[in-house]
């Protein structure tokens, strides 16, 4: 690849993590808080590949290479079609068959805030999991809970809602999951977004994948929502 396929290369590959930090689009690749480290990837991409070009035209000017140098094939240029389907195309974020196809990552906080003494509670899907299994449903019992995710359905049909939760990247993404019981949807469609209400149950299954613990809530009320801001879950390993 000749140097001007080079600086090509880098100028839209720092495009699109600018534009993909610019928007919402970094967020089906890594967690939020790594969009300043986008934006400073994209602005040194792109200033190096302006000082490619730089250098490169200074060099054929004087040395008047457009006479003597060897040509690159063109086909080289290809390579920069991939980056615009980069731009063009955002992937979808990881859904249910990569979450029933890997063990759920549930993990033990080091502590849990305070709940509220009245109302719903609403929590984070990963946060009403790690409290109905090592706390066992202490501050739980009795009140109405809200949480949401996204539907997942195992090879018999039975019901989970889950987060997908971050470490870095959705490279790394990993299930949380909660069984559903209790006045269940009569119909359910997988990676439909749900906001179930329901109530603290001890019923707790253990994951086929890898063994984890997977905790159920009792349905109560359940509305399809749309697909959140950031569909990925971070809470889980705070």
């Amino acid at each position: 690849m000749n140097r001007q396929a080079q600086s090509a290369v880098l100028f839209v590959l720092g495009a699109a993590l600018l534009q993909a930090g610019l928007t919402d689009l970094y967020l089906r690749y890594v967690k939020a808080g790594l969009r300043p480290l986008v934006l400073a990837a994209g602005v040194v991409l792109i200033a190096t590949a302006l000082a490619t070009a730089w250098y490169e035209w200074r060099a054929k000017a004087k040395a008047k290479e457009e006479e003597h140098a060897h040509r690159e094939p063109r086909v080289s240029w290809l390579l920069v079609l991939p980056l615009f389907a980069l731009i063009l195309v955002a992937p979808p974020a990881l859904g249910s068959y990569s979450a029933m196809r890997t063990g759920t990552a549930l993990q033990q906080s080091y502590g849990y805030t305070k709940l509220p003494k009245t109302g719903p509670v609403r929590l984070s899907l990963a946060d009403y999991a790690g409290r109905a299994v090592y706390e066992h449903g202490r501050g739980l019992k009795g009140r109405q809970i809200v949480i949401t995710g996204f539907v997942a359905l195992d090879h018999s049909g039975a019901p989970y809602l889950v987060r997908m939760a971050l470490n870095c990247c959705a490279a790394d993404a990993q299930p949380v999951k909660v069984g559903l019981t209790g006045q269940i949807p009569p119909v359910l469609k997988p990676d439909g977004w749900l906001q179930v209400t329901g109530t603290y149950t001890a019923k707790r299954t253990k994951d086929t994948v890898n063994g984890g613990p997977i905790p159920y809530l009792e349905i109560t009320q359940a509305k399809p929502v749309p697909t959140p801001h950031d569909p990925y879950d971070e809470t889980w390993n705070n």
